[in-house]
């Protein structure tokens, strides 16, 4: 289901239903493309389906299929189930799962990775983006602190969860943030901005440079036109003000990071010229 995925994976009702229908939602539910994770919120079966695979090999769900598992968003789900068999045992081969050897010492609670863990390898092994959103999501659903993941960094995962925080509203925001990071660009999520009688937070703020970047959303029907009209509010307090706002597709970060880091790029020659 496209809407979910486009949440991280795992989502509250009422966000999912700012994307699609009532209907499509109880559909989808019905024809197990989608299941109920608890009360009113909907997952991709991904997750349940690492918990199968997990138990097969005798082994624990991890990297994403453990965020899922512990009700984290994603930057993308796993198109298949991550799990890990502990040290010293073989490597079984999981067609439809991927398997991989948990590193001594890794701590798990029930049939996954500890949330700790899950964060850790997270930042250890998966592209950057896809790390912060996991450490973005698990400080944001109050799994741990921050200064829980500074003690515990180490190495790689360092430069990754330096730049976690609970702030981030989403895995596209965060996802936004990673590709600015990566490309030097020192942007702050939800800075305050007063902008023409408004109180503005937008995704992230570049506030020495002046720059704005958004991560833009689609909503359902009805929700277009107001979201529609509150943007334009938005833009044109922040333009008239003198803030220069860059704005992104889903897509666009998701698929074609590239094309923003391009943007980004020339908004800054722009700026330096």
């Amino acid at each position: 289901m496209e809407a979910l995925e486009r949440l991280g994976g795992i989502a509250a009702a009422r966000d999912l239903l700012l994307l699609t229908s009532r209907r499509r939602l109880r559909t989808a539910v019905q024809g197990r493309a989608v299941l109920q994770a608890g009360h009113g919120r909907y997952a991709l079966p991904v997750a349940d389906q690492a918990r199968r695979a997990a138990v097969l090999v005798g082994g624990h769900v991890t990297l994403l299929s453990a965020a899922l598992h512990w009700g984290w968003e994603v930057r993308m789900p796993p198109r298949r189930p991550q799990v890990g068999v502990p040290h010293g045992r073989p490597l079984p081969r999981v067609g439809a799962a991927d398997v991989h050897r948990l590193p001594r010492g890794t701590t798990t609670e029930g049939w996954a990775t500890s949330p700790l863990a899950t964060v850790l390898q997270c930042a250890r092994h998966l592209p950057f983006a896809d790390a912060l959103a996991v450490a973005d999501s698990a400080l944001r659903h109050d799994a741990m602190t921050y200064d829980d993941l500074q003690a515990a960094a180490s190495g790689r995962d360092r430069a990754v969860l330096l730049h976690a925080t609970k702030v981030a509203a989403n895995p596209f925001e965060s996802a936004l943030r990673a590709i600015a990071i990566e490309a030097g660009v020192p942007v702050v999520p939800q800075f305050e901005i007063h902008a023409r009688g408004l109180v503005l937070h937008p995704d992230l703020v570049d506030p020495l440079a002046g720059v704005v970047l958004e991560a833009e959303s689609w909503e359902f029907h009805g929700r277009e036109k107001h979201a529609f009209e509150t943007d334009c509010e938005r833009y044109n307090a922040l333009t008239a003000t003198g803030w220069r706002v860059l704005r992104f597709t889903w897509p666009q970060v998701m698929h074609h990071p590239d094309l923003v880091r391009a943007v980004l790029r020339d908004t800054y020659a722009g700026l330096a010229a």
